[in-house]
């Protein structure tokens, strides 16, 4: 009898966890439908991992204009997301010794990065920096946490020359040159072909067929255009360069492989894993963007601190960590939770779908503790 009874409660919590299960997918379905009604959205997909495994993935609205239906193998847009995959192969290279991730920069390089001219042109002008010593302090680490001193990118300043803004390492300030400076060191310095480094540690050995850090012919047959706040479409740009900081195509599909796999830590050892998403640079800025906003005495947001290609904090459910990407006409978003390995993937290619993401994430994950309002500004959506 007492077997008996405790068949019948195991198979009644069975039926419980299958029902309660059962209806997330609905109420996501829901909350998107009618979000993407209110916004205006025409596109959006999402992935969900849980114990570091792809436990669900589903896409809603259309892929270009045409009305052609977003699907989950849809080439979509990375934007910044590709930051945290980079990351996550330097990580590997920094576990397996190739790299270090405090050593100058310069220990790799043949010749000061200021003497670097002709090819190197094609990432950013470092024959400005020439008689500034700086860039011998500037670190793999300090590249990946936006700790290198430079604004977002070079062009963004009002003399269109790359330079420092402030003493590398002394504080956070988002930096796409930074990051694209840590590719041309792998490339000169190492000899590494980021691209295929990323296709052979990571996309083919996952499955990641619809995934590249530069166009490919065959993205063609099945690729998403974009929406801009305005509700123009913005086609989808067939980038000829890899750039770590941003030039990955990949699909919702592709996409939460990595991230399952990111999350779960595959090929790197336990702490190493760890030390990629802890907290290693503090962040006091009120926003993200502008990339040099002033720092006030006291951060706002001090569970928010910079990690190697994402962003960590801690909230009522302990560490997690995010990584965000955007454009005119794109909108991602990551947000991870350490326990339990819980992860909310978020692509559009309408950056209108951004109003929906905290409130998709809290849905998925309750409360997190991430400061929307740092990611997107004082928005009424951003409810804090």
């Amino acid at each position: 009898m007492r077997w008996r009874n405790l068949l019948i409660a195991t198979a009644a919590i069975l039926l419980s966890s299958a029902l309660q299960a059962a209806p997330i997918s609905d109420d996501i379905d829901a909350s998107v439908t009618k979000g993407m009604a209110r916004t205006g959205s025409q596109g959006l997909a999402m992935a969900i991992i849980e114990n570091g495994e792809v436990t669900f993935v589903k896409s809603w609205g259309k892929r270009n204009a045409a009305g052609d239906p977003l699907t989950t193998d849809t080439v979509m847009y990375g934007a910044s997301l590709t930051k945290m995959a980079f990351g996550y192969l330097v990580a590997q290279l920094a576990d397996e010794g190739k790299i270090d991730l405090d050593a100058s920069i310069a220990t790799y390089l043949a010749k000061p990065l200021p003497e670097y001219v002709g090819e190197a042109e094609k990432f950013a002008p470092y024959g400005h920096l020439a008689g500034d010593e700086r860039w011998r302090k500037l670190t793999p680490r300090l590249l990946l946490n936006h700790g290198s001193g430079f604004a977002n990118f070079y062009w963004l300043n009002e003399d269109q020359k790359l330079k420092f803004h402030f003493e590398p390492g002394a504080r956070y300030a988002y930096s796409g040159d930074g990051i694209n400076l840590l590719q041309f060191v792998l490339e000169r310095g190492l000899g590494l072909d980021v691209e295929a480094e990323m296709q052979r540690r990571f996309f083919v050995p996952l499955g990641m067929a619809n995934s590249s850090l530069i166009w490919q012919p065959h993205f063609a047959a099945n690729l998403a255009d974009g929406w801009k706040e305005d509700g123009g479409v913005e086609p989808h740009d067939e980038r000829s360069k890899v750039r770590a900081a941003g030039s990955m195509d990949t699909s919702i599909a592709d996409l939460a492989k990595l991230v399952a796999a990111y999350v779960r830590g595959d090929g790197l050892s336990a702490k190493a894993r760890a030390a990629m998403v802890s907290p290693q640079l503090p962040i006091k800025s009120r926003g993200q963007f502008p990339t040099l906003l002033p720092q006030p005495e006291t951060a706002p947001y001090p569970q928010l601190s910079a990690a190697l290609g994402v962003l960590a904090f801690t909230g009522p459910q302990g560490a997690g960590f995010q990584k965000g990407g955007h454009n005119d006409s794109t909108g991602n978003t990551l947000v991870c939770l350490e326990q339990g390995q819980r992860c909310v993937l978020l692509l559009s290619n309408d950056v209108r779908s951004e109003q929906l993401y905290p409130a998709l994430v809290s849905q998925v994950l309750g409360k997190t503790g991430f400061p929307w309002a740092w990611e997107y500004g004082d928005q009424p959506w951003t409810v804090k």
